[in-house]
């Protein structure tokens, strides 16, 4: 029991600054998309670039985007066709995109740099570019099915400043340079500048939000069993295997992917719902409750985990 009010501790301000987020969009008129620029195009590639060019590149590290993308997508393409038949609307879509992924980035960059090492911190960074090919491949295709082309989807991945800071961090890495000690620190705190504004951007998407509006049961609850069980199911099922019997992995890959396993629902879930119409109040609900939920189900499924 101590764990757990030791990590519910540790996670609290994280919560702290998503309140912080609402008030400043609901009483101080900050815009969203000015944080989300700044996020976007300016901390995010610096984050990746820099995470990436200080880790050290093997065959462990590569498995953990790829597994991460590609059940990710096997789980999408798996609830778009069991499913396709139960909704009227595009909410399959929506549905399919969310249980593929988390929320990784806004949520579990700031987590990780909590709960985890510097090093073992980027290298969860490094995974983190794996939601984001997801989100704009697999995921891009899922919730508009029908409505853009593979050209299209490409374009907008090939858009993506950040797939050029990870290009570009790769490069430097394998023909051996390395961080500067000096710029360390600098680094590190913008890395905080973006979990913080992150944070404060999922509450800033609560402004206007209506608690009362309908929502789907069969919708969350098909979404909270694919994100809350199966993926840290399918994840520690992994980890007991390799360290059983394969020996591949190592103790920081073990733990970036518990934490990829038992993040939120997406943010940008409720932004794809806007784009098709597809109840975006259904979605926003959905992802606002994961986000509380998480405030207990994170502390007590690492204090089970037992590895942080």
């Amino acid at each position: 029991m101590n764990i757990f009010f030791i990590i519910l501790g540790k996670i609290a301000p994280l919560y702290l600054n998503i309140g912080i987020g609402y008030i400043l969009a609901r009483y101080f008129r900050i815009k969203r998309e000015q944080i989300a620029f700044l996020l976007v195009y300016i901390l995010g590639p610096i984050v990746i670039f820099f995470a990436v060019l200080s880790i050290e590149i093997n065959m462990q590290l590569v498995f953990l985007p790829l597994f991460i993308f590609i059940f990710g997508s096997v789980i999408a393409f798996y609830i778009l066709k069991k499913y396709k038949n139960e909704w009227n609307d595009a909410s399959v879509n929506t549905l399919a995109f969310t249980c593929g992924t988390g929320n990784t980035g806004y949520f579990g960059i700031p987590l990780a740099m909590i709960l985890l090492e510097p090093s073992v911190a980027n290298i969860f960074i490094f995974g983190t570019l794996a939601s984001l090919l997801y989100e704009n491949t697999t995921g891009f295709y899922v919730t508009a099915k029908g409505s853009f082309t593979a050209r299209q989807s490409i374009i907008k991945v090939l858009k993506l400043p950040l797939l050029y800071a990870f290009i570009a961090g790769l490069s430097f890495n394998l023909v051996g340079f390395r961080t500067p000690e000096v710029i360390v620190p600098y680094f590190e705190n913008l890395k905080w500048a973006y979990g913080i504004l992150g944070m404060m951007m999922l509450g800033m998407g609560m402004k206007g939000f209506n608690l009362h509006e309908d929502f789907d049961k069969k919708y969350i609850r098909i979404s909270y069993f694919f994100k809350f069980i199966f993926w840290p199911a399918v994840v520690l099922a992994i980890i007991f295997v390799d360290k059983t019997f394969i020996n591949f992995l190592n103790e920081e890959i073990y733990k970036v992917m518990f934490l990829f396993s038992i993040v939120p629902l997406a943010g940008n879930t409720v932004t794809l719902a806007v784009l098709l119409k597809a109840k975006p109040e259904k979605a926003s609900f959905t992802v606002l409750l994961s986000t509380i939920v998480s405030v207990i189900y994170i502390p007590v499924m690492l204090a089970i985990y037992g590895g942080f």
